[in-house]
């Protein structure tokens, strides 16, 4: 079954043809990044009307790398949230006219379970694996789950603030760094001491595995406004202040991550979301956890439509529906 997969839910658009789950025909992605770099972050509107202007361009280079026609495609499967409203729409209707002009059936995909079945859909045989643990870490999103099959999950725990991601947008702003934090941040905390300051990620108090992070980053506030303009700009002060973070960031993660593994005897870990990138937080899990752990190729990690296609064919089948037009999966976890 050859699915496409439509992704707009922030600042990319991008189509994927993938067959039956797991065999990536074409993929394609127009990314917004330089055009919201001077804003320092995501301009909502923008970034819908940028959609607009790219969603056909991107179809029409999928079905070509592809050497397919849109009549050759068997199921349509799109992001529908979470996300930007307007971004959001342009996929979902331009989804939608598609499956109405071709007669094709049509699912709706939860964005943040795609970012998790990045690393399901590039496992072999992920079955045998389960149950597992799931963690996606993204702009949006920082979410430890108990997954019992694809589409199966148990919410463990979930930020209460700041997600992981914003959390290194938001120092790398701070810093001066610009738009997209996260991999500058990366860059730096490579050239600097972690504990250089004394940060820590926030407790949450009866709930053990969720997250915060906003006091983290107010503390890195603190200790940049504690410097004079000039020690500010310092490439020495500023690559402490990455390492210091992300080593307390990622720390906690793994405290959590290896008490989990004790409570829930997952039989491996599966990751998912941009922030899974950093070199420097897949060698710490590696070194700190003795489960197997999967984690997306480069190109799945941030968002893409290869996800979307490759789960939404998971969707279409436990879904058991004749229905045409359906942007309602199956009952899955709210994220």
């Amino acid at each position: 079954m050859k699915v496409l997969g439509i992704e707009s839910t922030c600042d990319e658009t991008a189509a994927a043809i993938v067959e039956s789950g797991k065999t990536i025909l074409s993929h394609k992605i127009a990314s917004q990044a330089a055009i919201h770099h001077e804003f320092g972050g995501v301009v909502p509107e923008l970034a819908s009307r940028h959609h607009i202007n790219d969603i056909f361009e991107v179809l029409d280079a999928t079905f070509k790398e592809a050497h397919l026609t849109p009549h050759d495609i068997d199921l349509i499967a799109v992001a529908k949230g979470p996300g930007l409203i307007g971004s959001l729409l342009v996929g979902i209707q331009t989804a939608k006219a598609f499956a109405w002009s071709l007669q094709k059936p049509l699912v709706g995909v939860n964005h943040v379970e795609a970012h998790l079945y990045a690393a399901l859909m590039e496992c072999e045989h992920p079955e045998q694996f389960f149950p597992a643990l799931g963690m996606i870490l993204s702009g949006g999103h920082s979410t430890l789950l108990s997954i019992q099959g694809i589409g199966k999950y148990t919410l463990i725990g979930q930020t209460i603030d700041d997600a992981m991601g914003e959390a290194f947008d938001k120092v790398a702003k701070m810093l001066g760094l610009g738009y997209p934090g996260g991999p500058r941040v990366e860059e730096y905390a490579q050239l600097g001491n972690p504990k250089a300051f004394p940060f820590r990620a926030g407790i949450v108090k009866e709930k053990p595995y969720s997250f915060s992070f906003s006091g983290l980053k107010t503390a890195v506030l603190y200790a940049i406004q504690s410097k004079e303009p000039a020690q500010r700009a310092e490439k020495q002060f500023i690559a402490d202040i990455c390492a210091s973070f992300q080593h307390a960031a990622f720390s906690n993660l793994a405290e959590k991550l290896k008490k989990a593994s004790v409570e829930f005897h997952p039989k491996a870990l599966f990751l998912g979301g941009g922030v899974t990138q950093n070199k420097a937080l897949r060698l710490m899990l590696q070194k700190e956890l003795s489960l197997p752990l999967f984690w997306p190729s480069p190109e799945l990690c941030l968002d893409n439509a290869a996800m979307i296609a490759g789960l939404g064919f998971h969707v279409w089948r436990q879904s058991k529906t004749d229905e045409l037009f359906t942007l309602e999966p199956i009952t899955r976890i709210e994220f």
